[in-house]
């Protein structure tokens, strides 16, 4: 009888075991967890870039059609201006530059919107009709 009680009582785990368990997976986390975060946020701002590029080569079109580069994104053939990304993490907005009526330049500003927000530093793409690409260390 004495054999069959002290394996009954050796079948569970302790609380100190547990909240072992519990801070070791807290710690884990901790660590983990804004990583994880920052790499979310990179692969978000692919959503950014590729409406960019998109928009960039739509100029580029629109350029040779009508020899010169419009600040109206619906021009362009996107439903609304300002053009929201595919994924919607983006507000894609043009502006044109230049002298006269013809406009011989245009940049173009992805901004952040949604949860992309919170992606310090990269809140705002631009990419201009002469490839230049800000803030540089986000396109990377």
């Amino acid at each position: 009888m004495r054999r069959a009680r002290q394996q009954v009582l050796s079948r569970g785990f302790t609380l100190i075991e547990v909240m072992i368990v519990v801070a070791i997976i807290g710690i884990l986390l901790a660590v983990a967890l804004p990583s994880y975060q920052d790499t979310l946020q990179k692969g978000r701002r692919s959503d950014g870039m590729s409406a960019l590029l998109d928009a960039s080569n739509r100029q580029e079109q629109f350029m040779l059609d009508r020899s010169t580069y419009t600040a109206d994104m619906t021009d362009l053939g996107f439903a609304a201006n300002p053009y929201i990304s595919e994924e919607g993490y983006y507000s894609i907005a043009a502006a044109a530059c230049g002298t006269g009526t013809l406009a011989t330049c245009y940049v173009l500003t992805a901004t952040a919107s949604s949860t992309q927000t919170r992606d310090t530093g990269c809140t705002s793409l631009v990419l201009d009709s002469t490839g230049d690409k800000t803030p540089n260390e986000c396109w990377k």
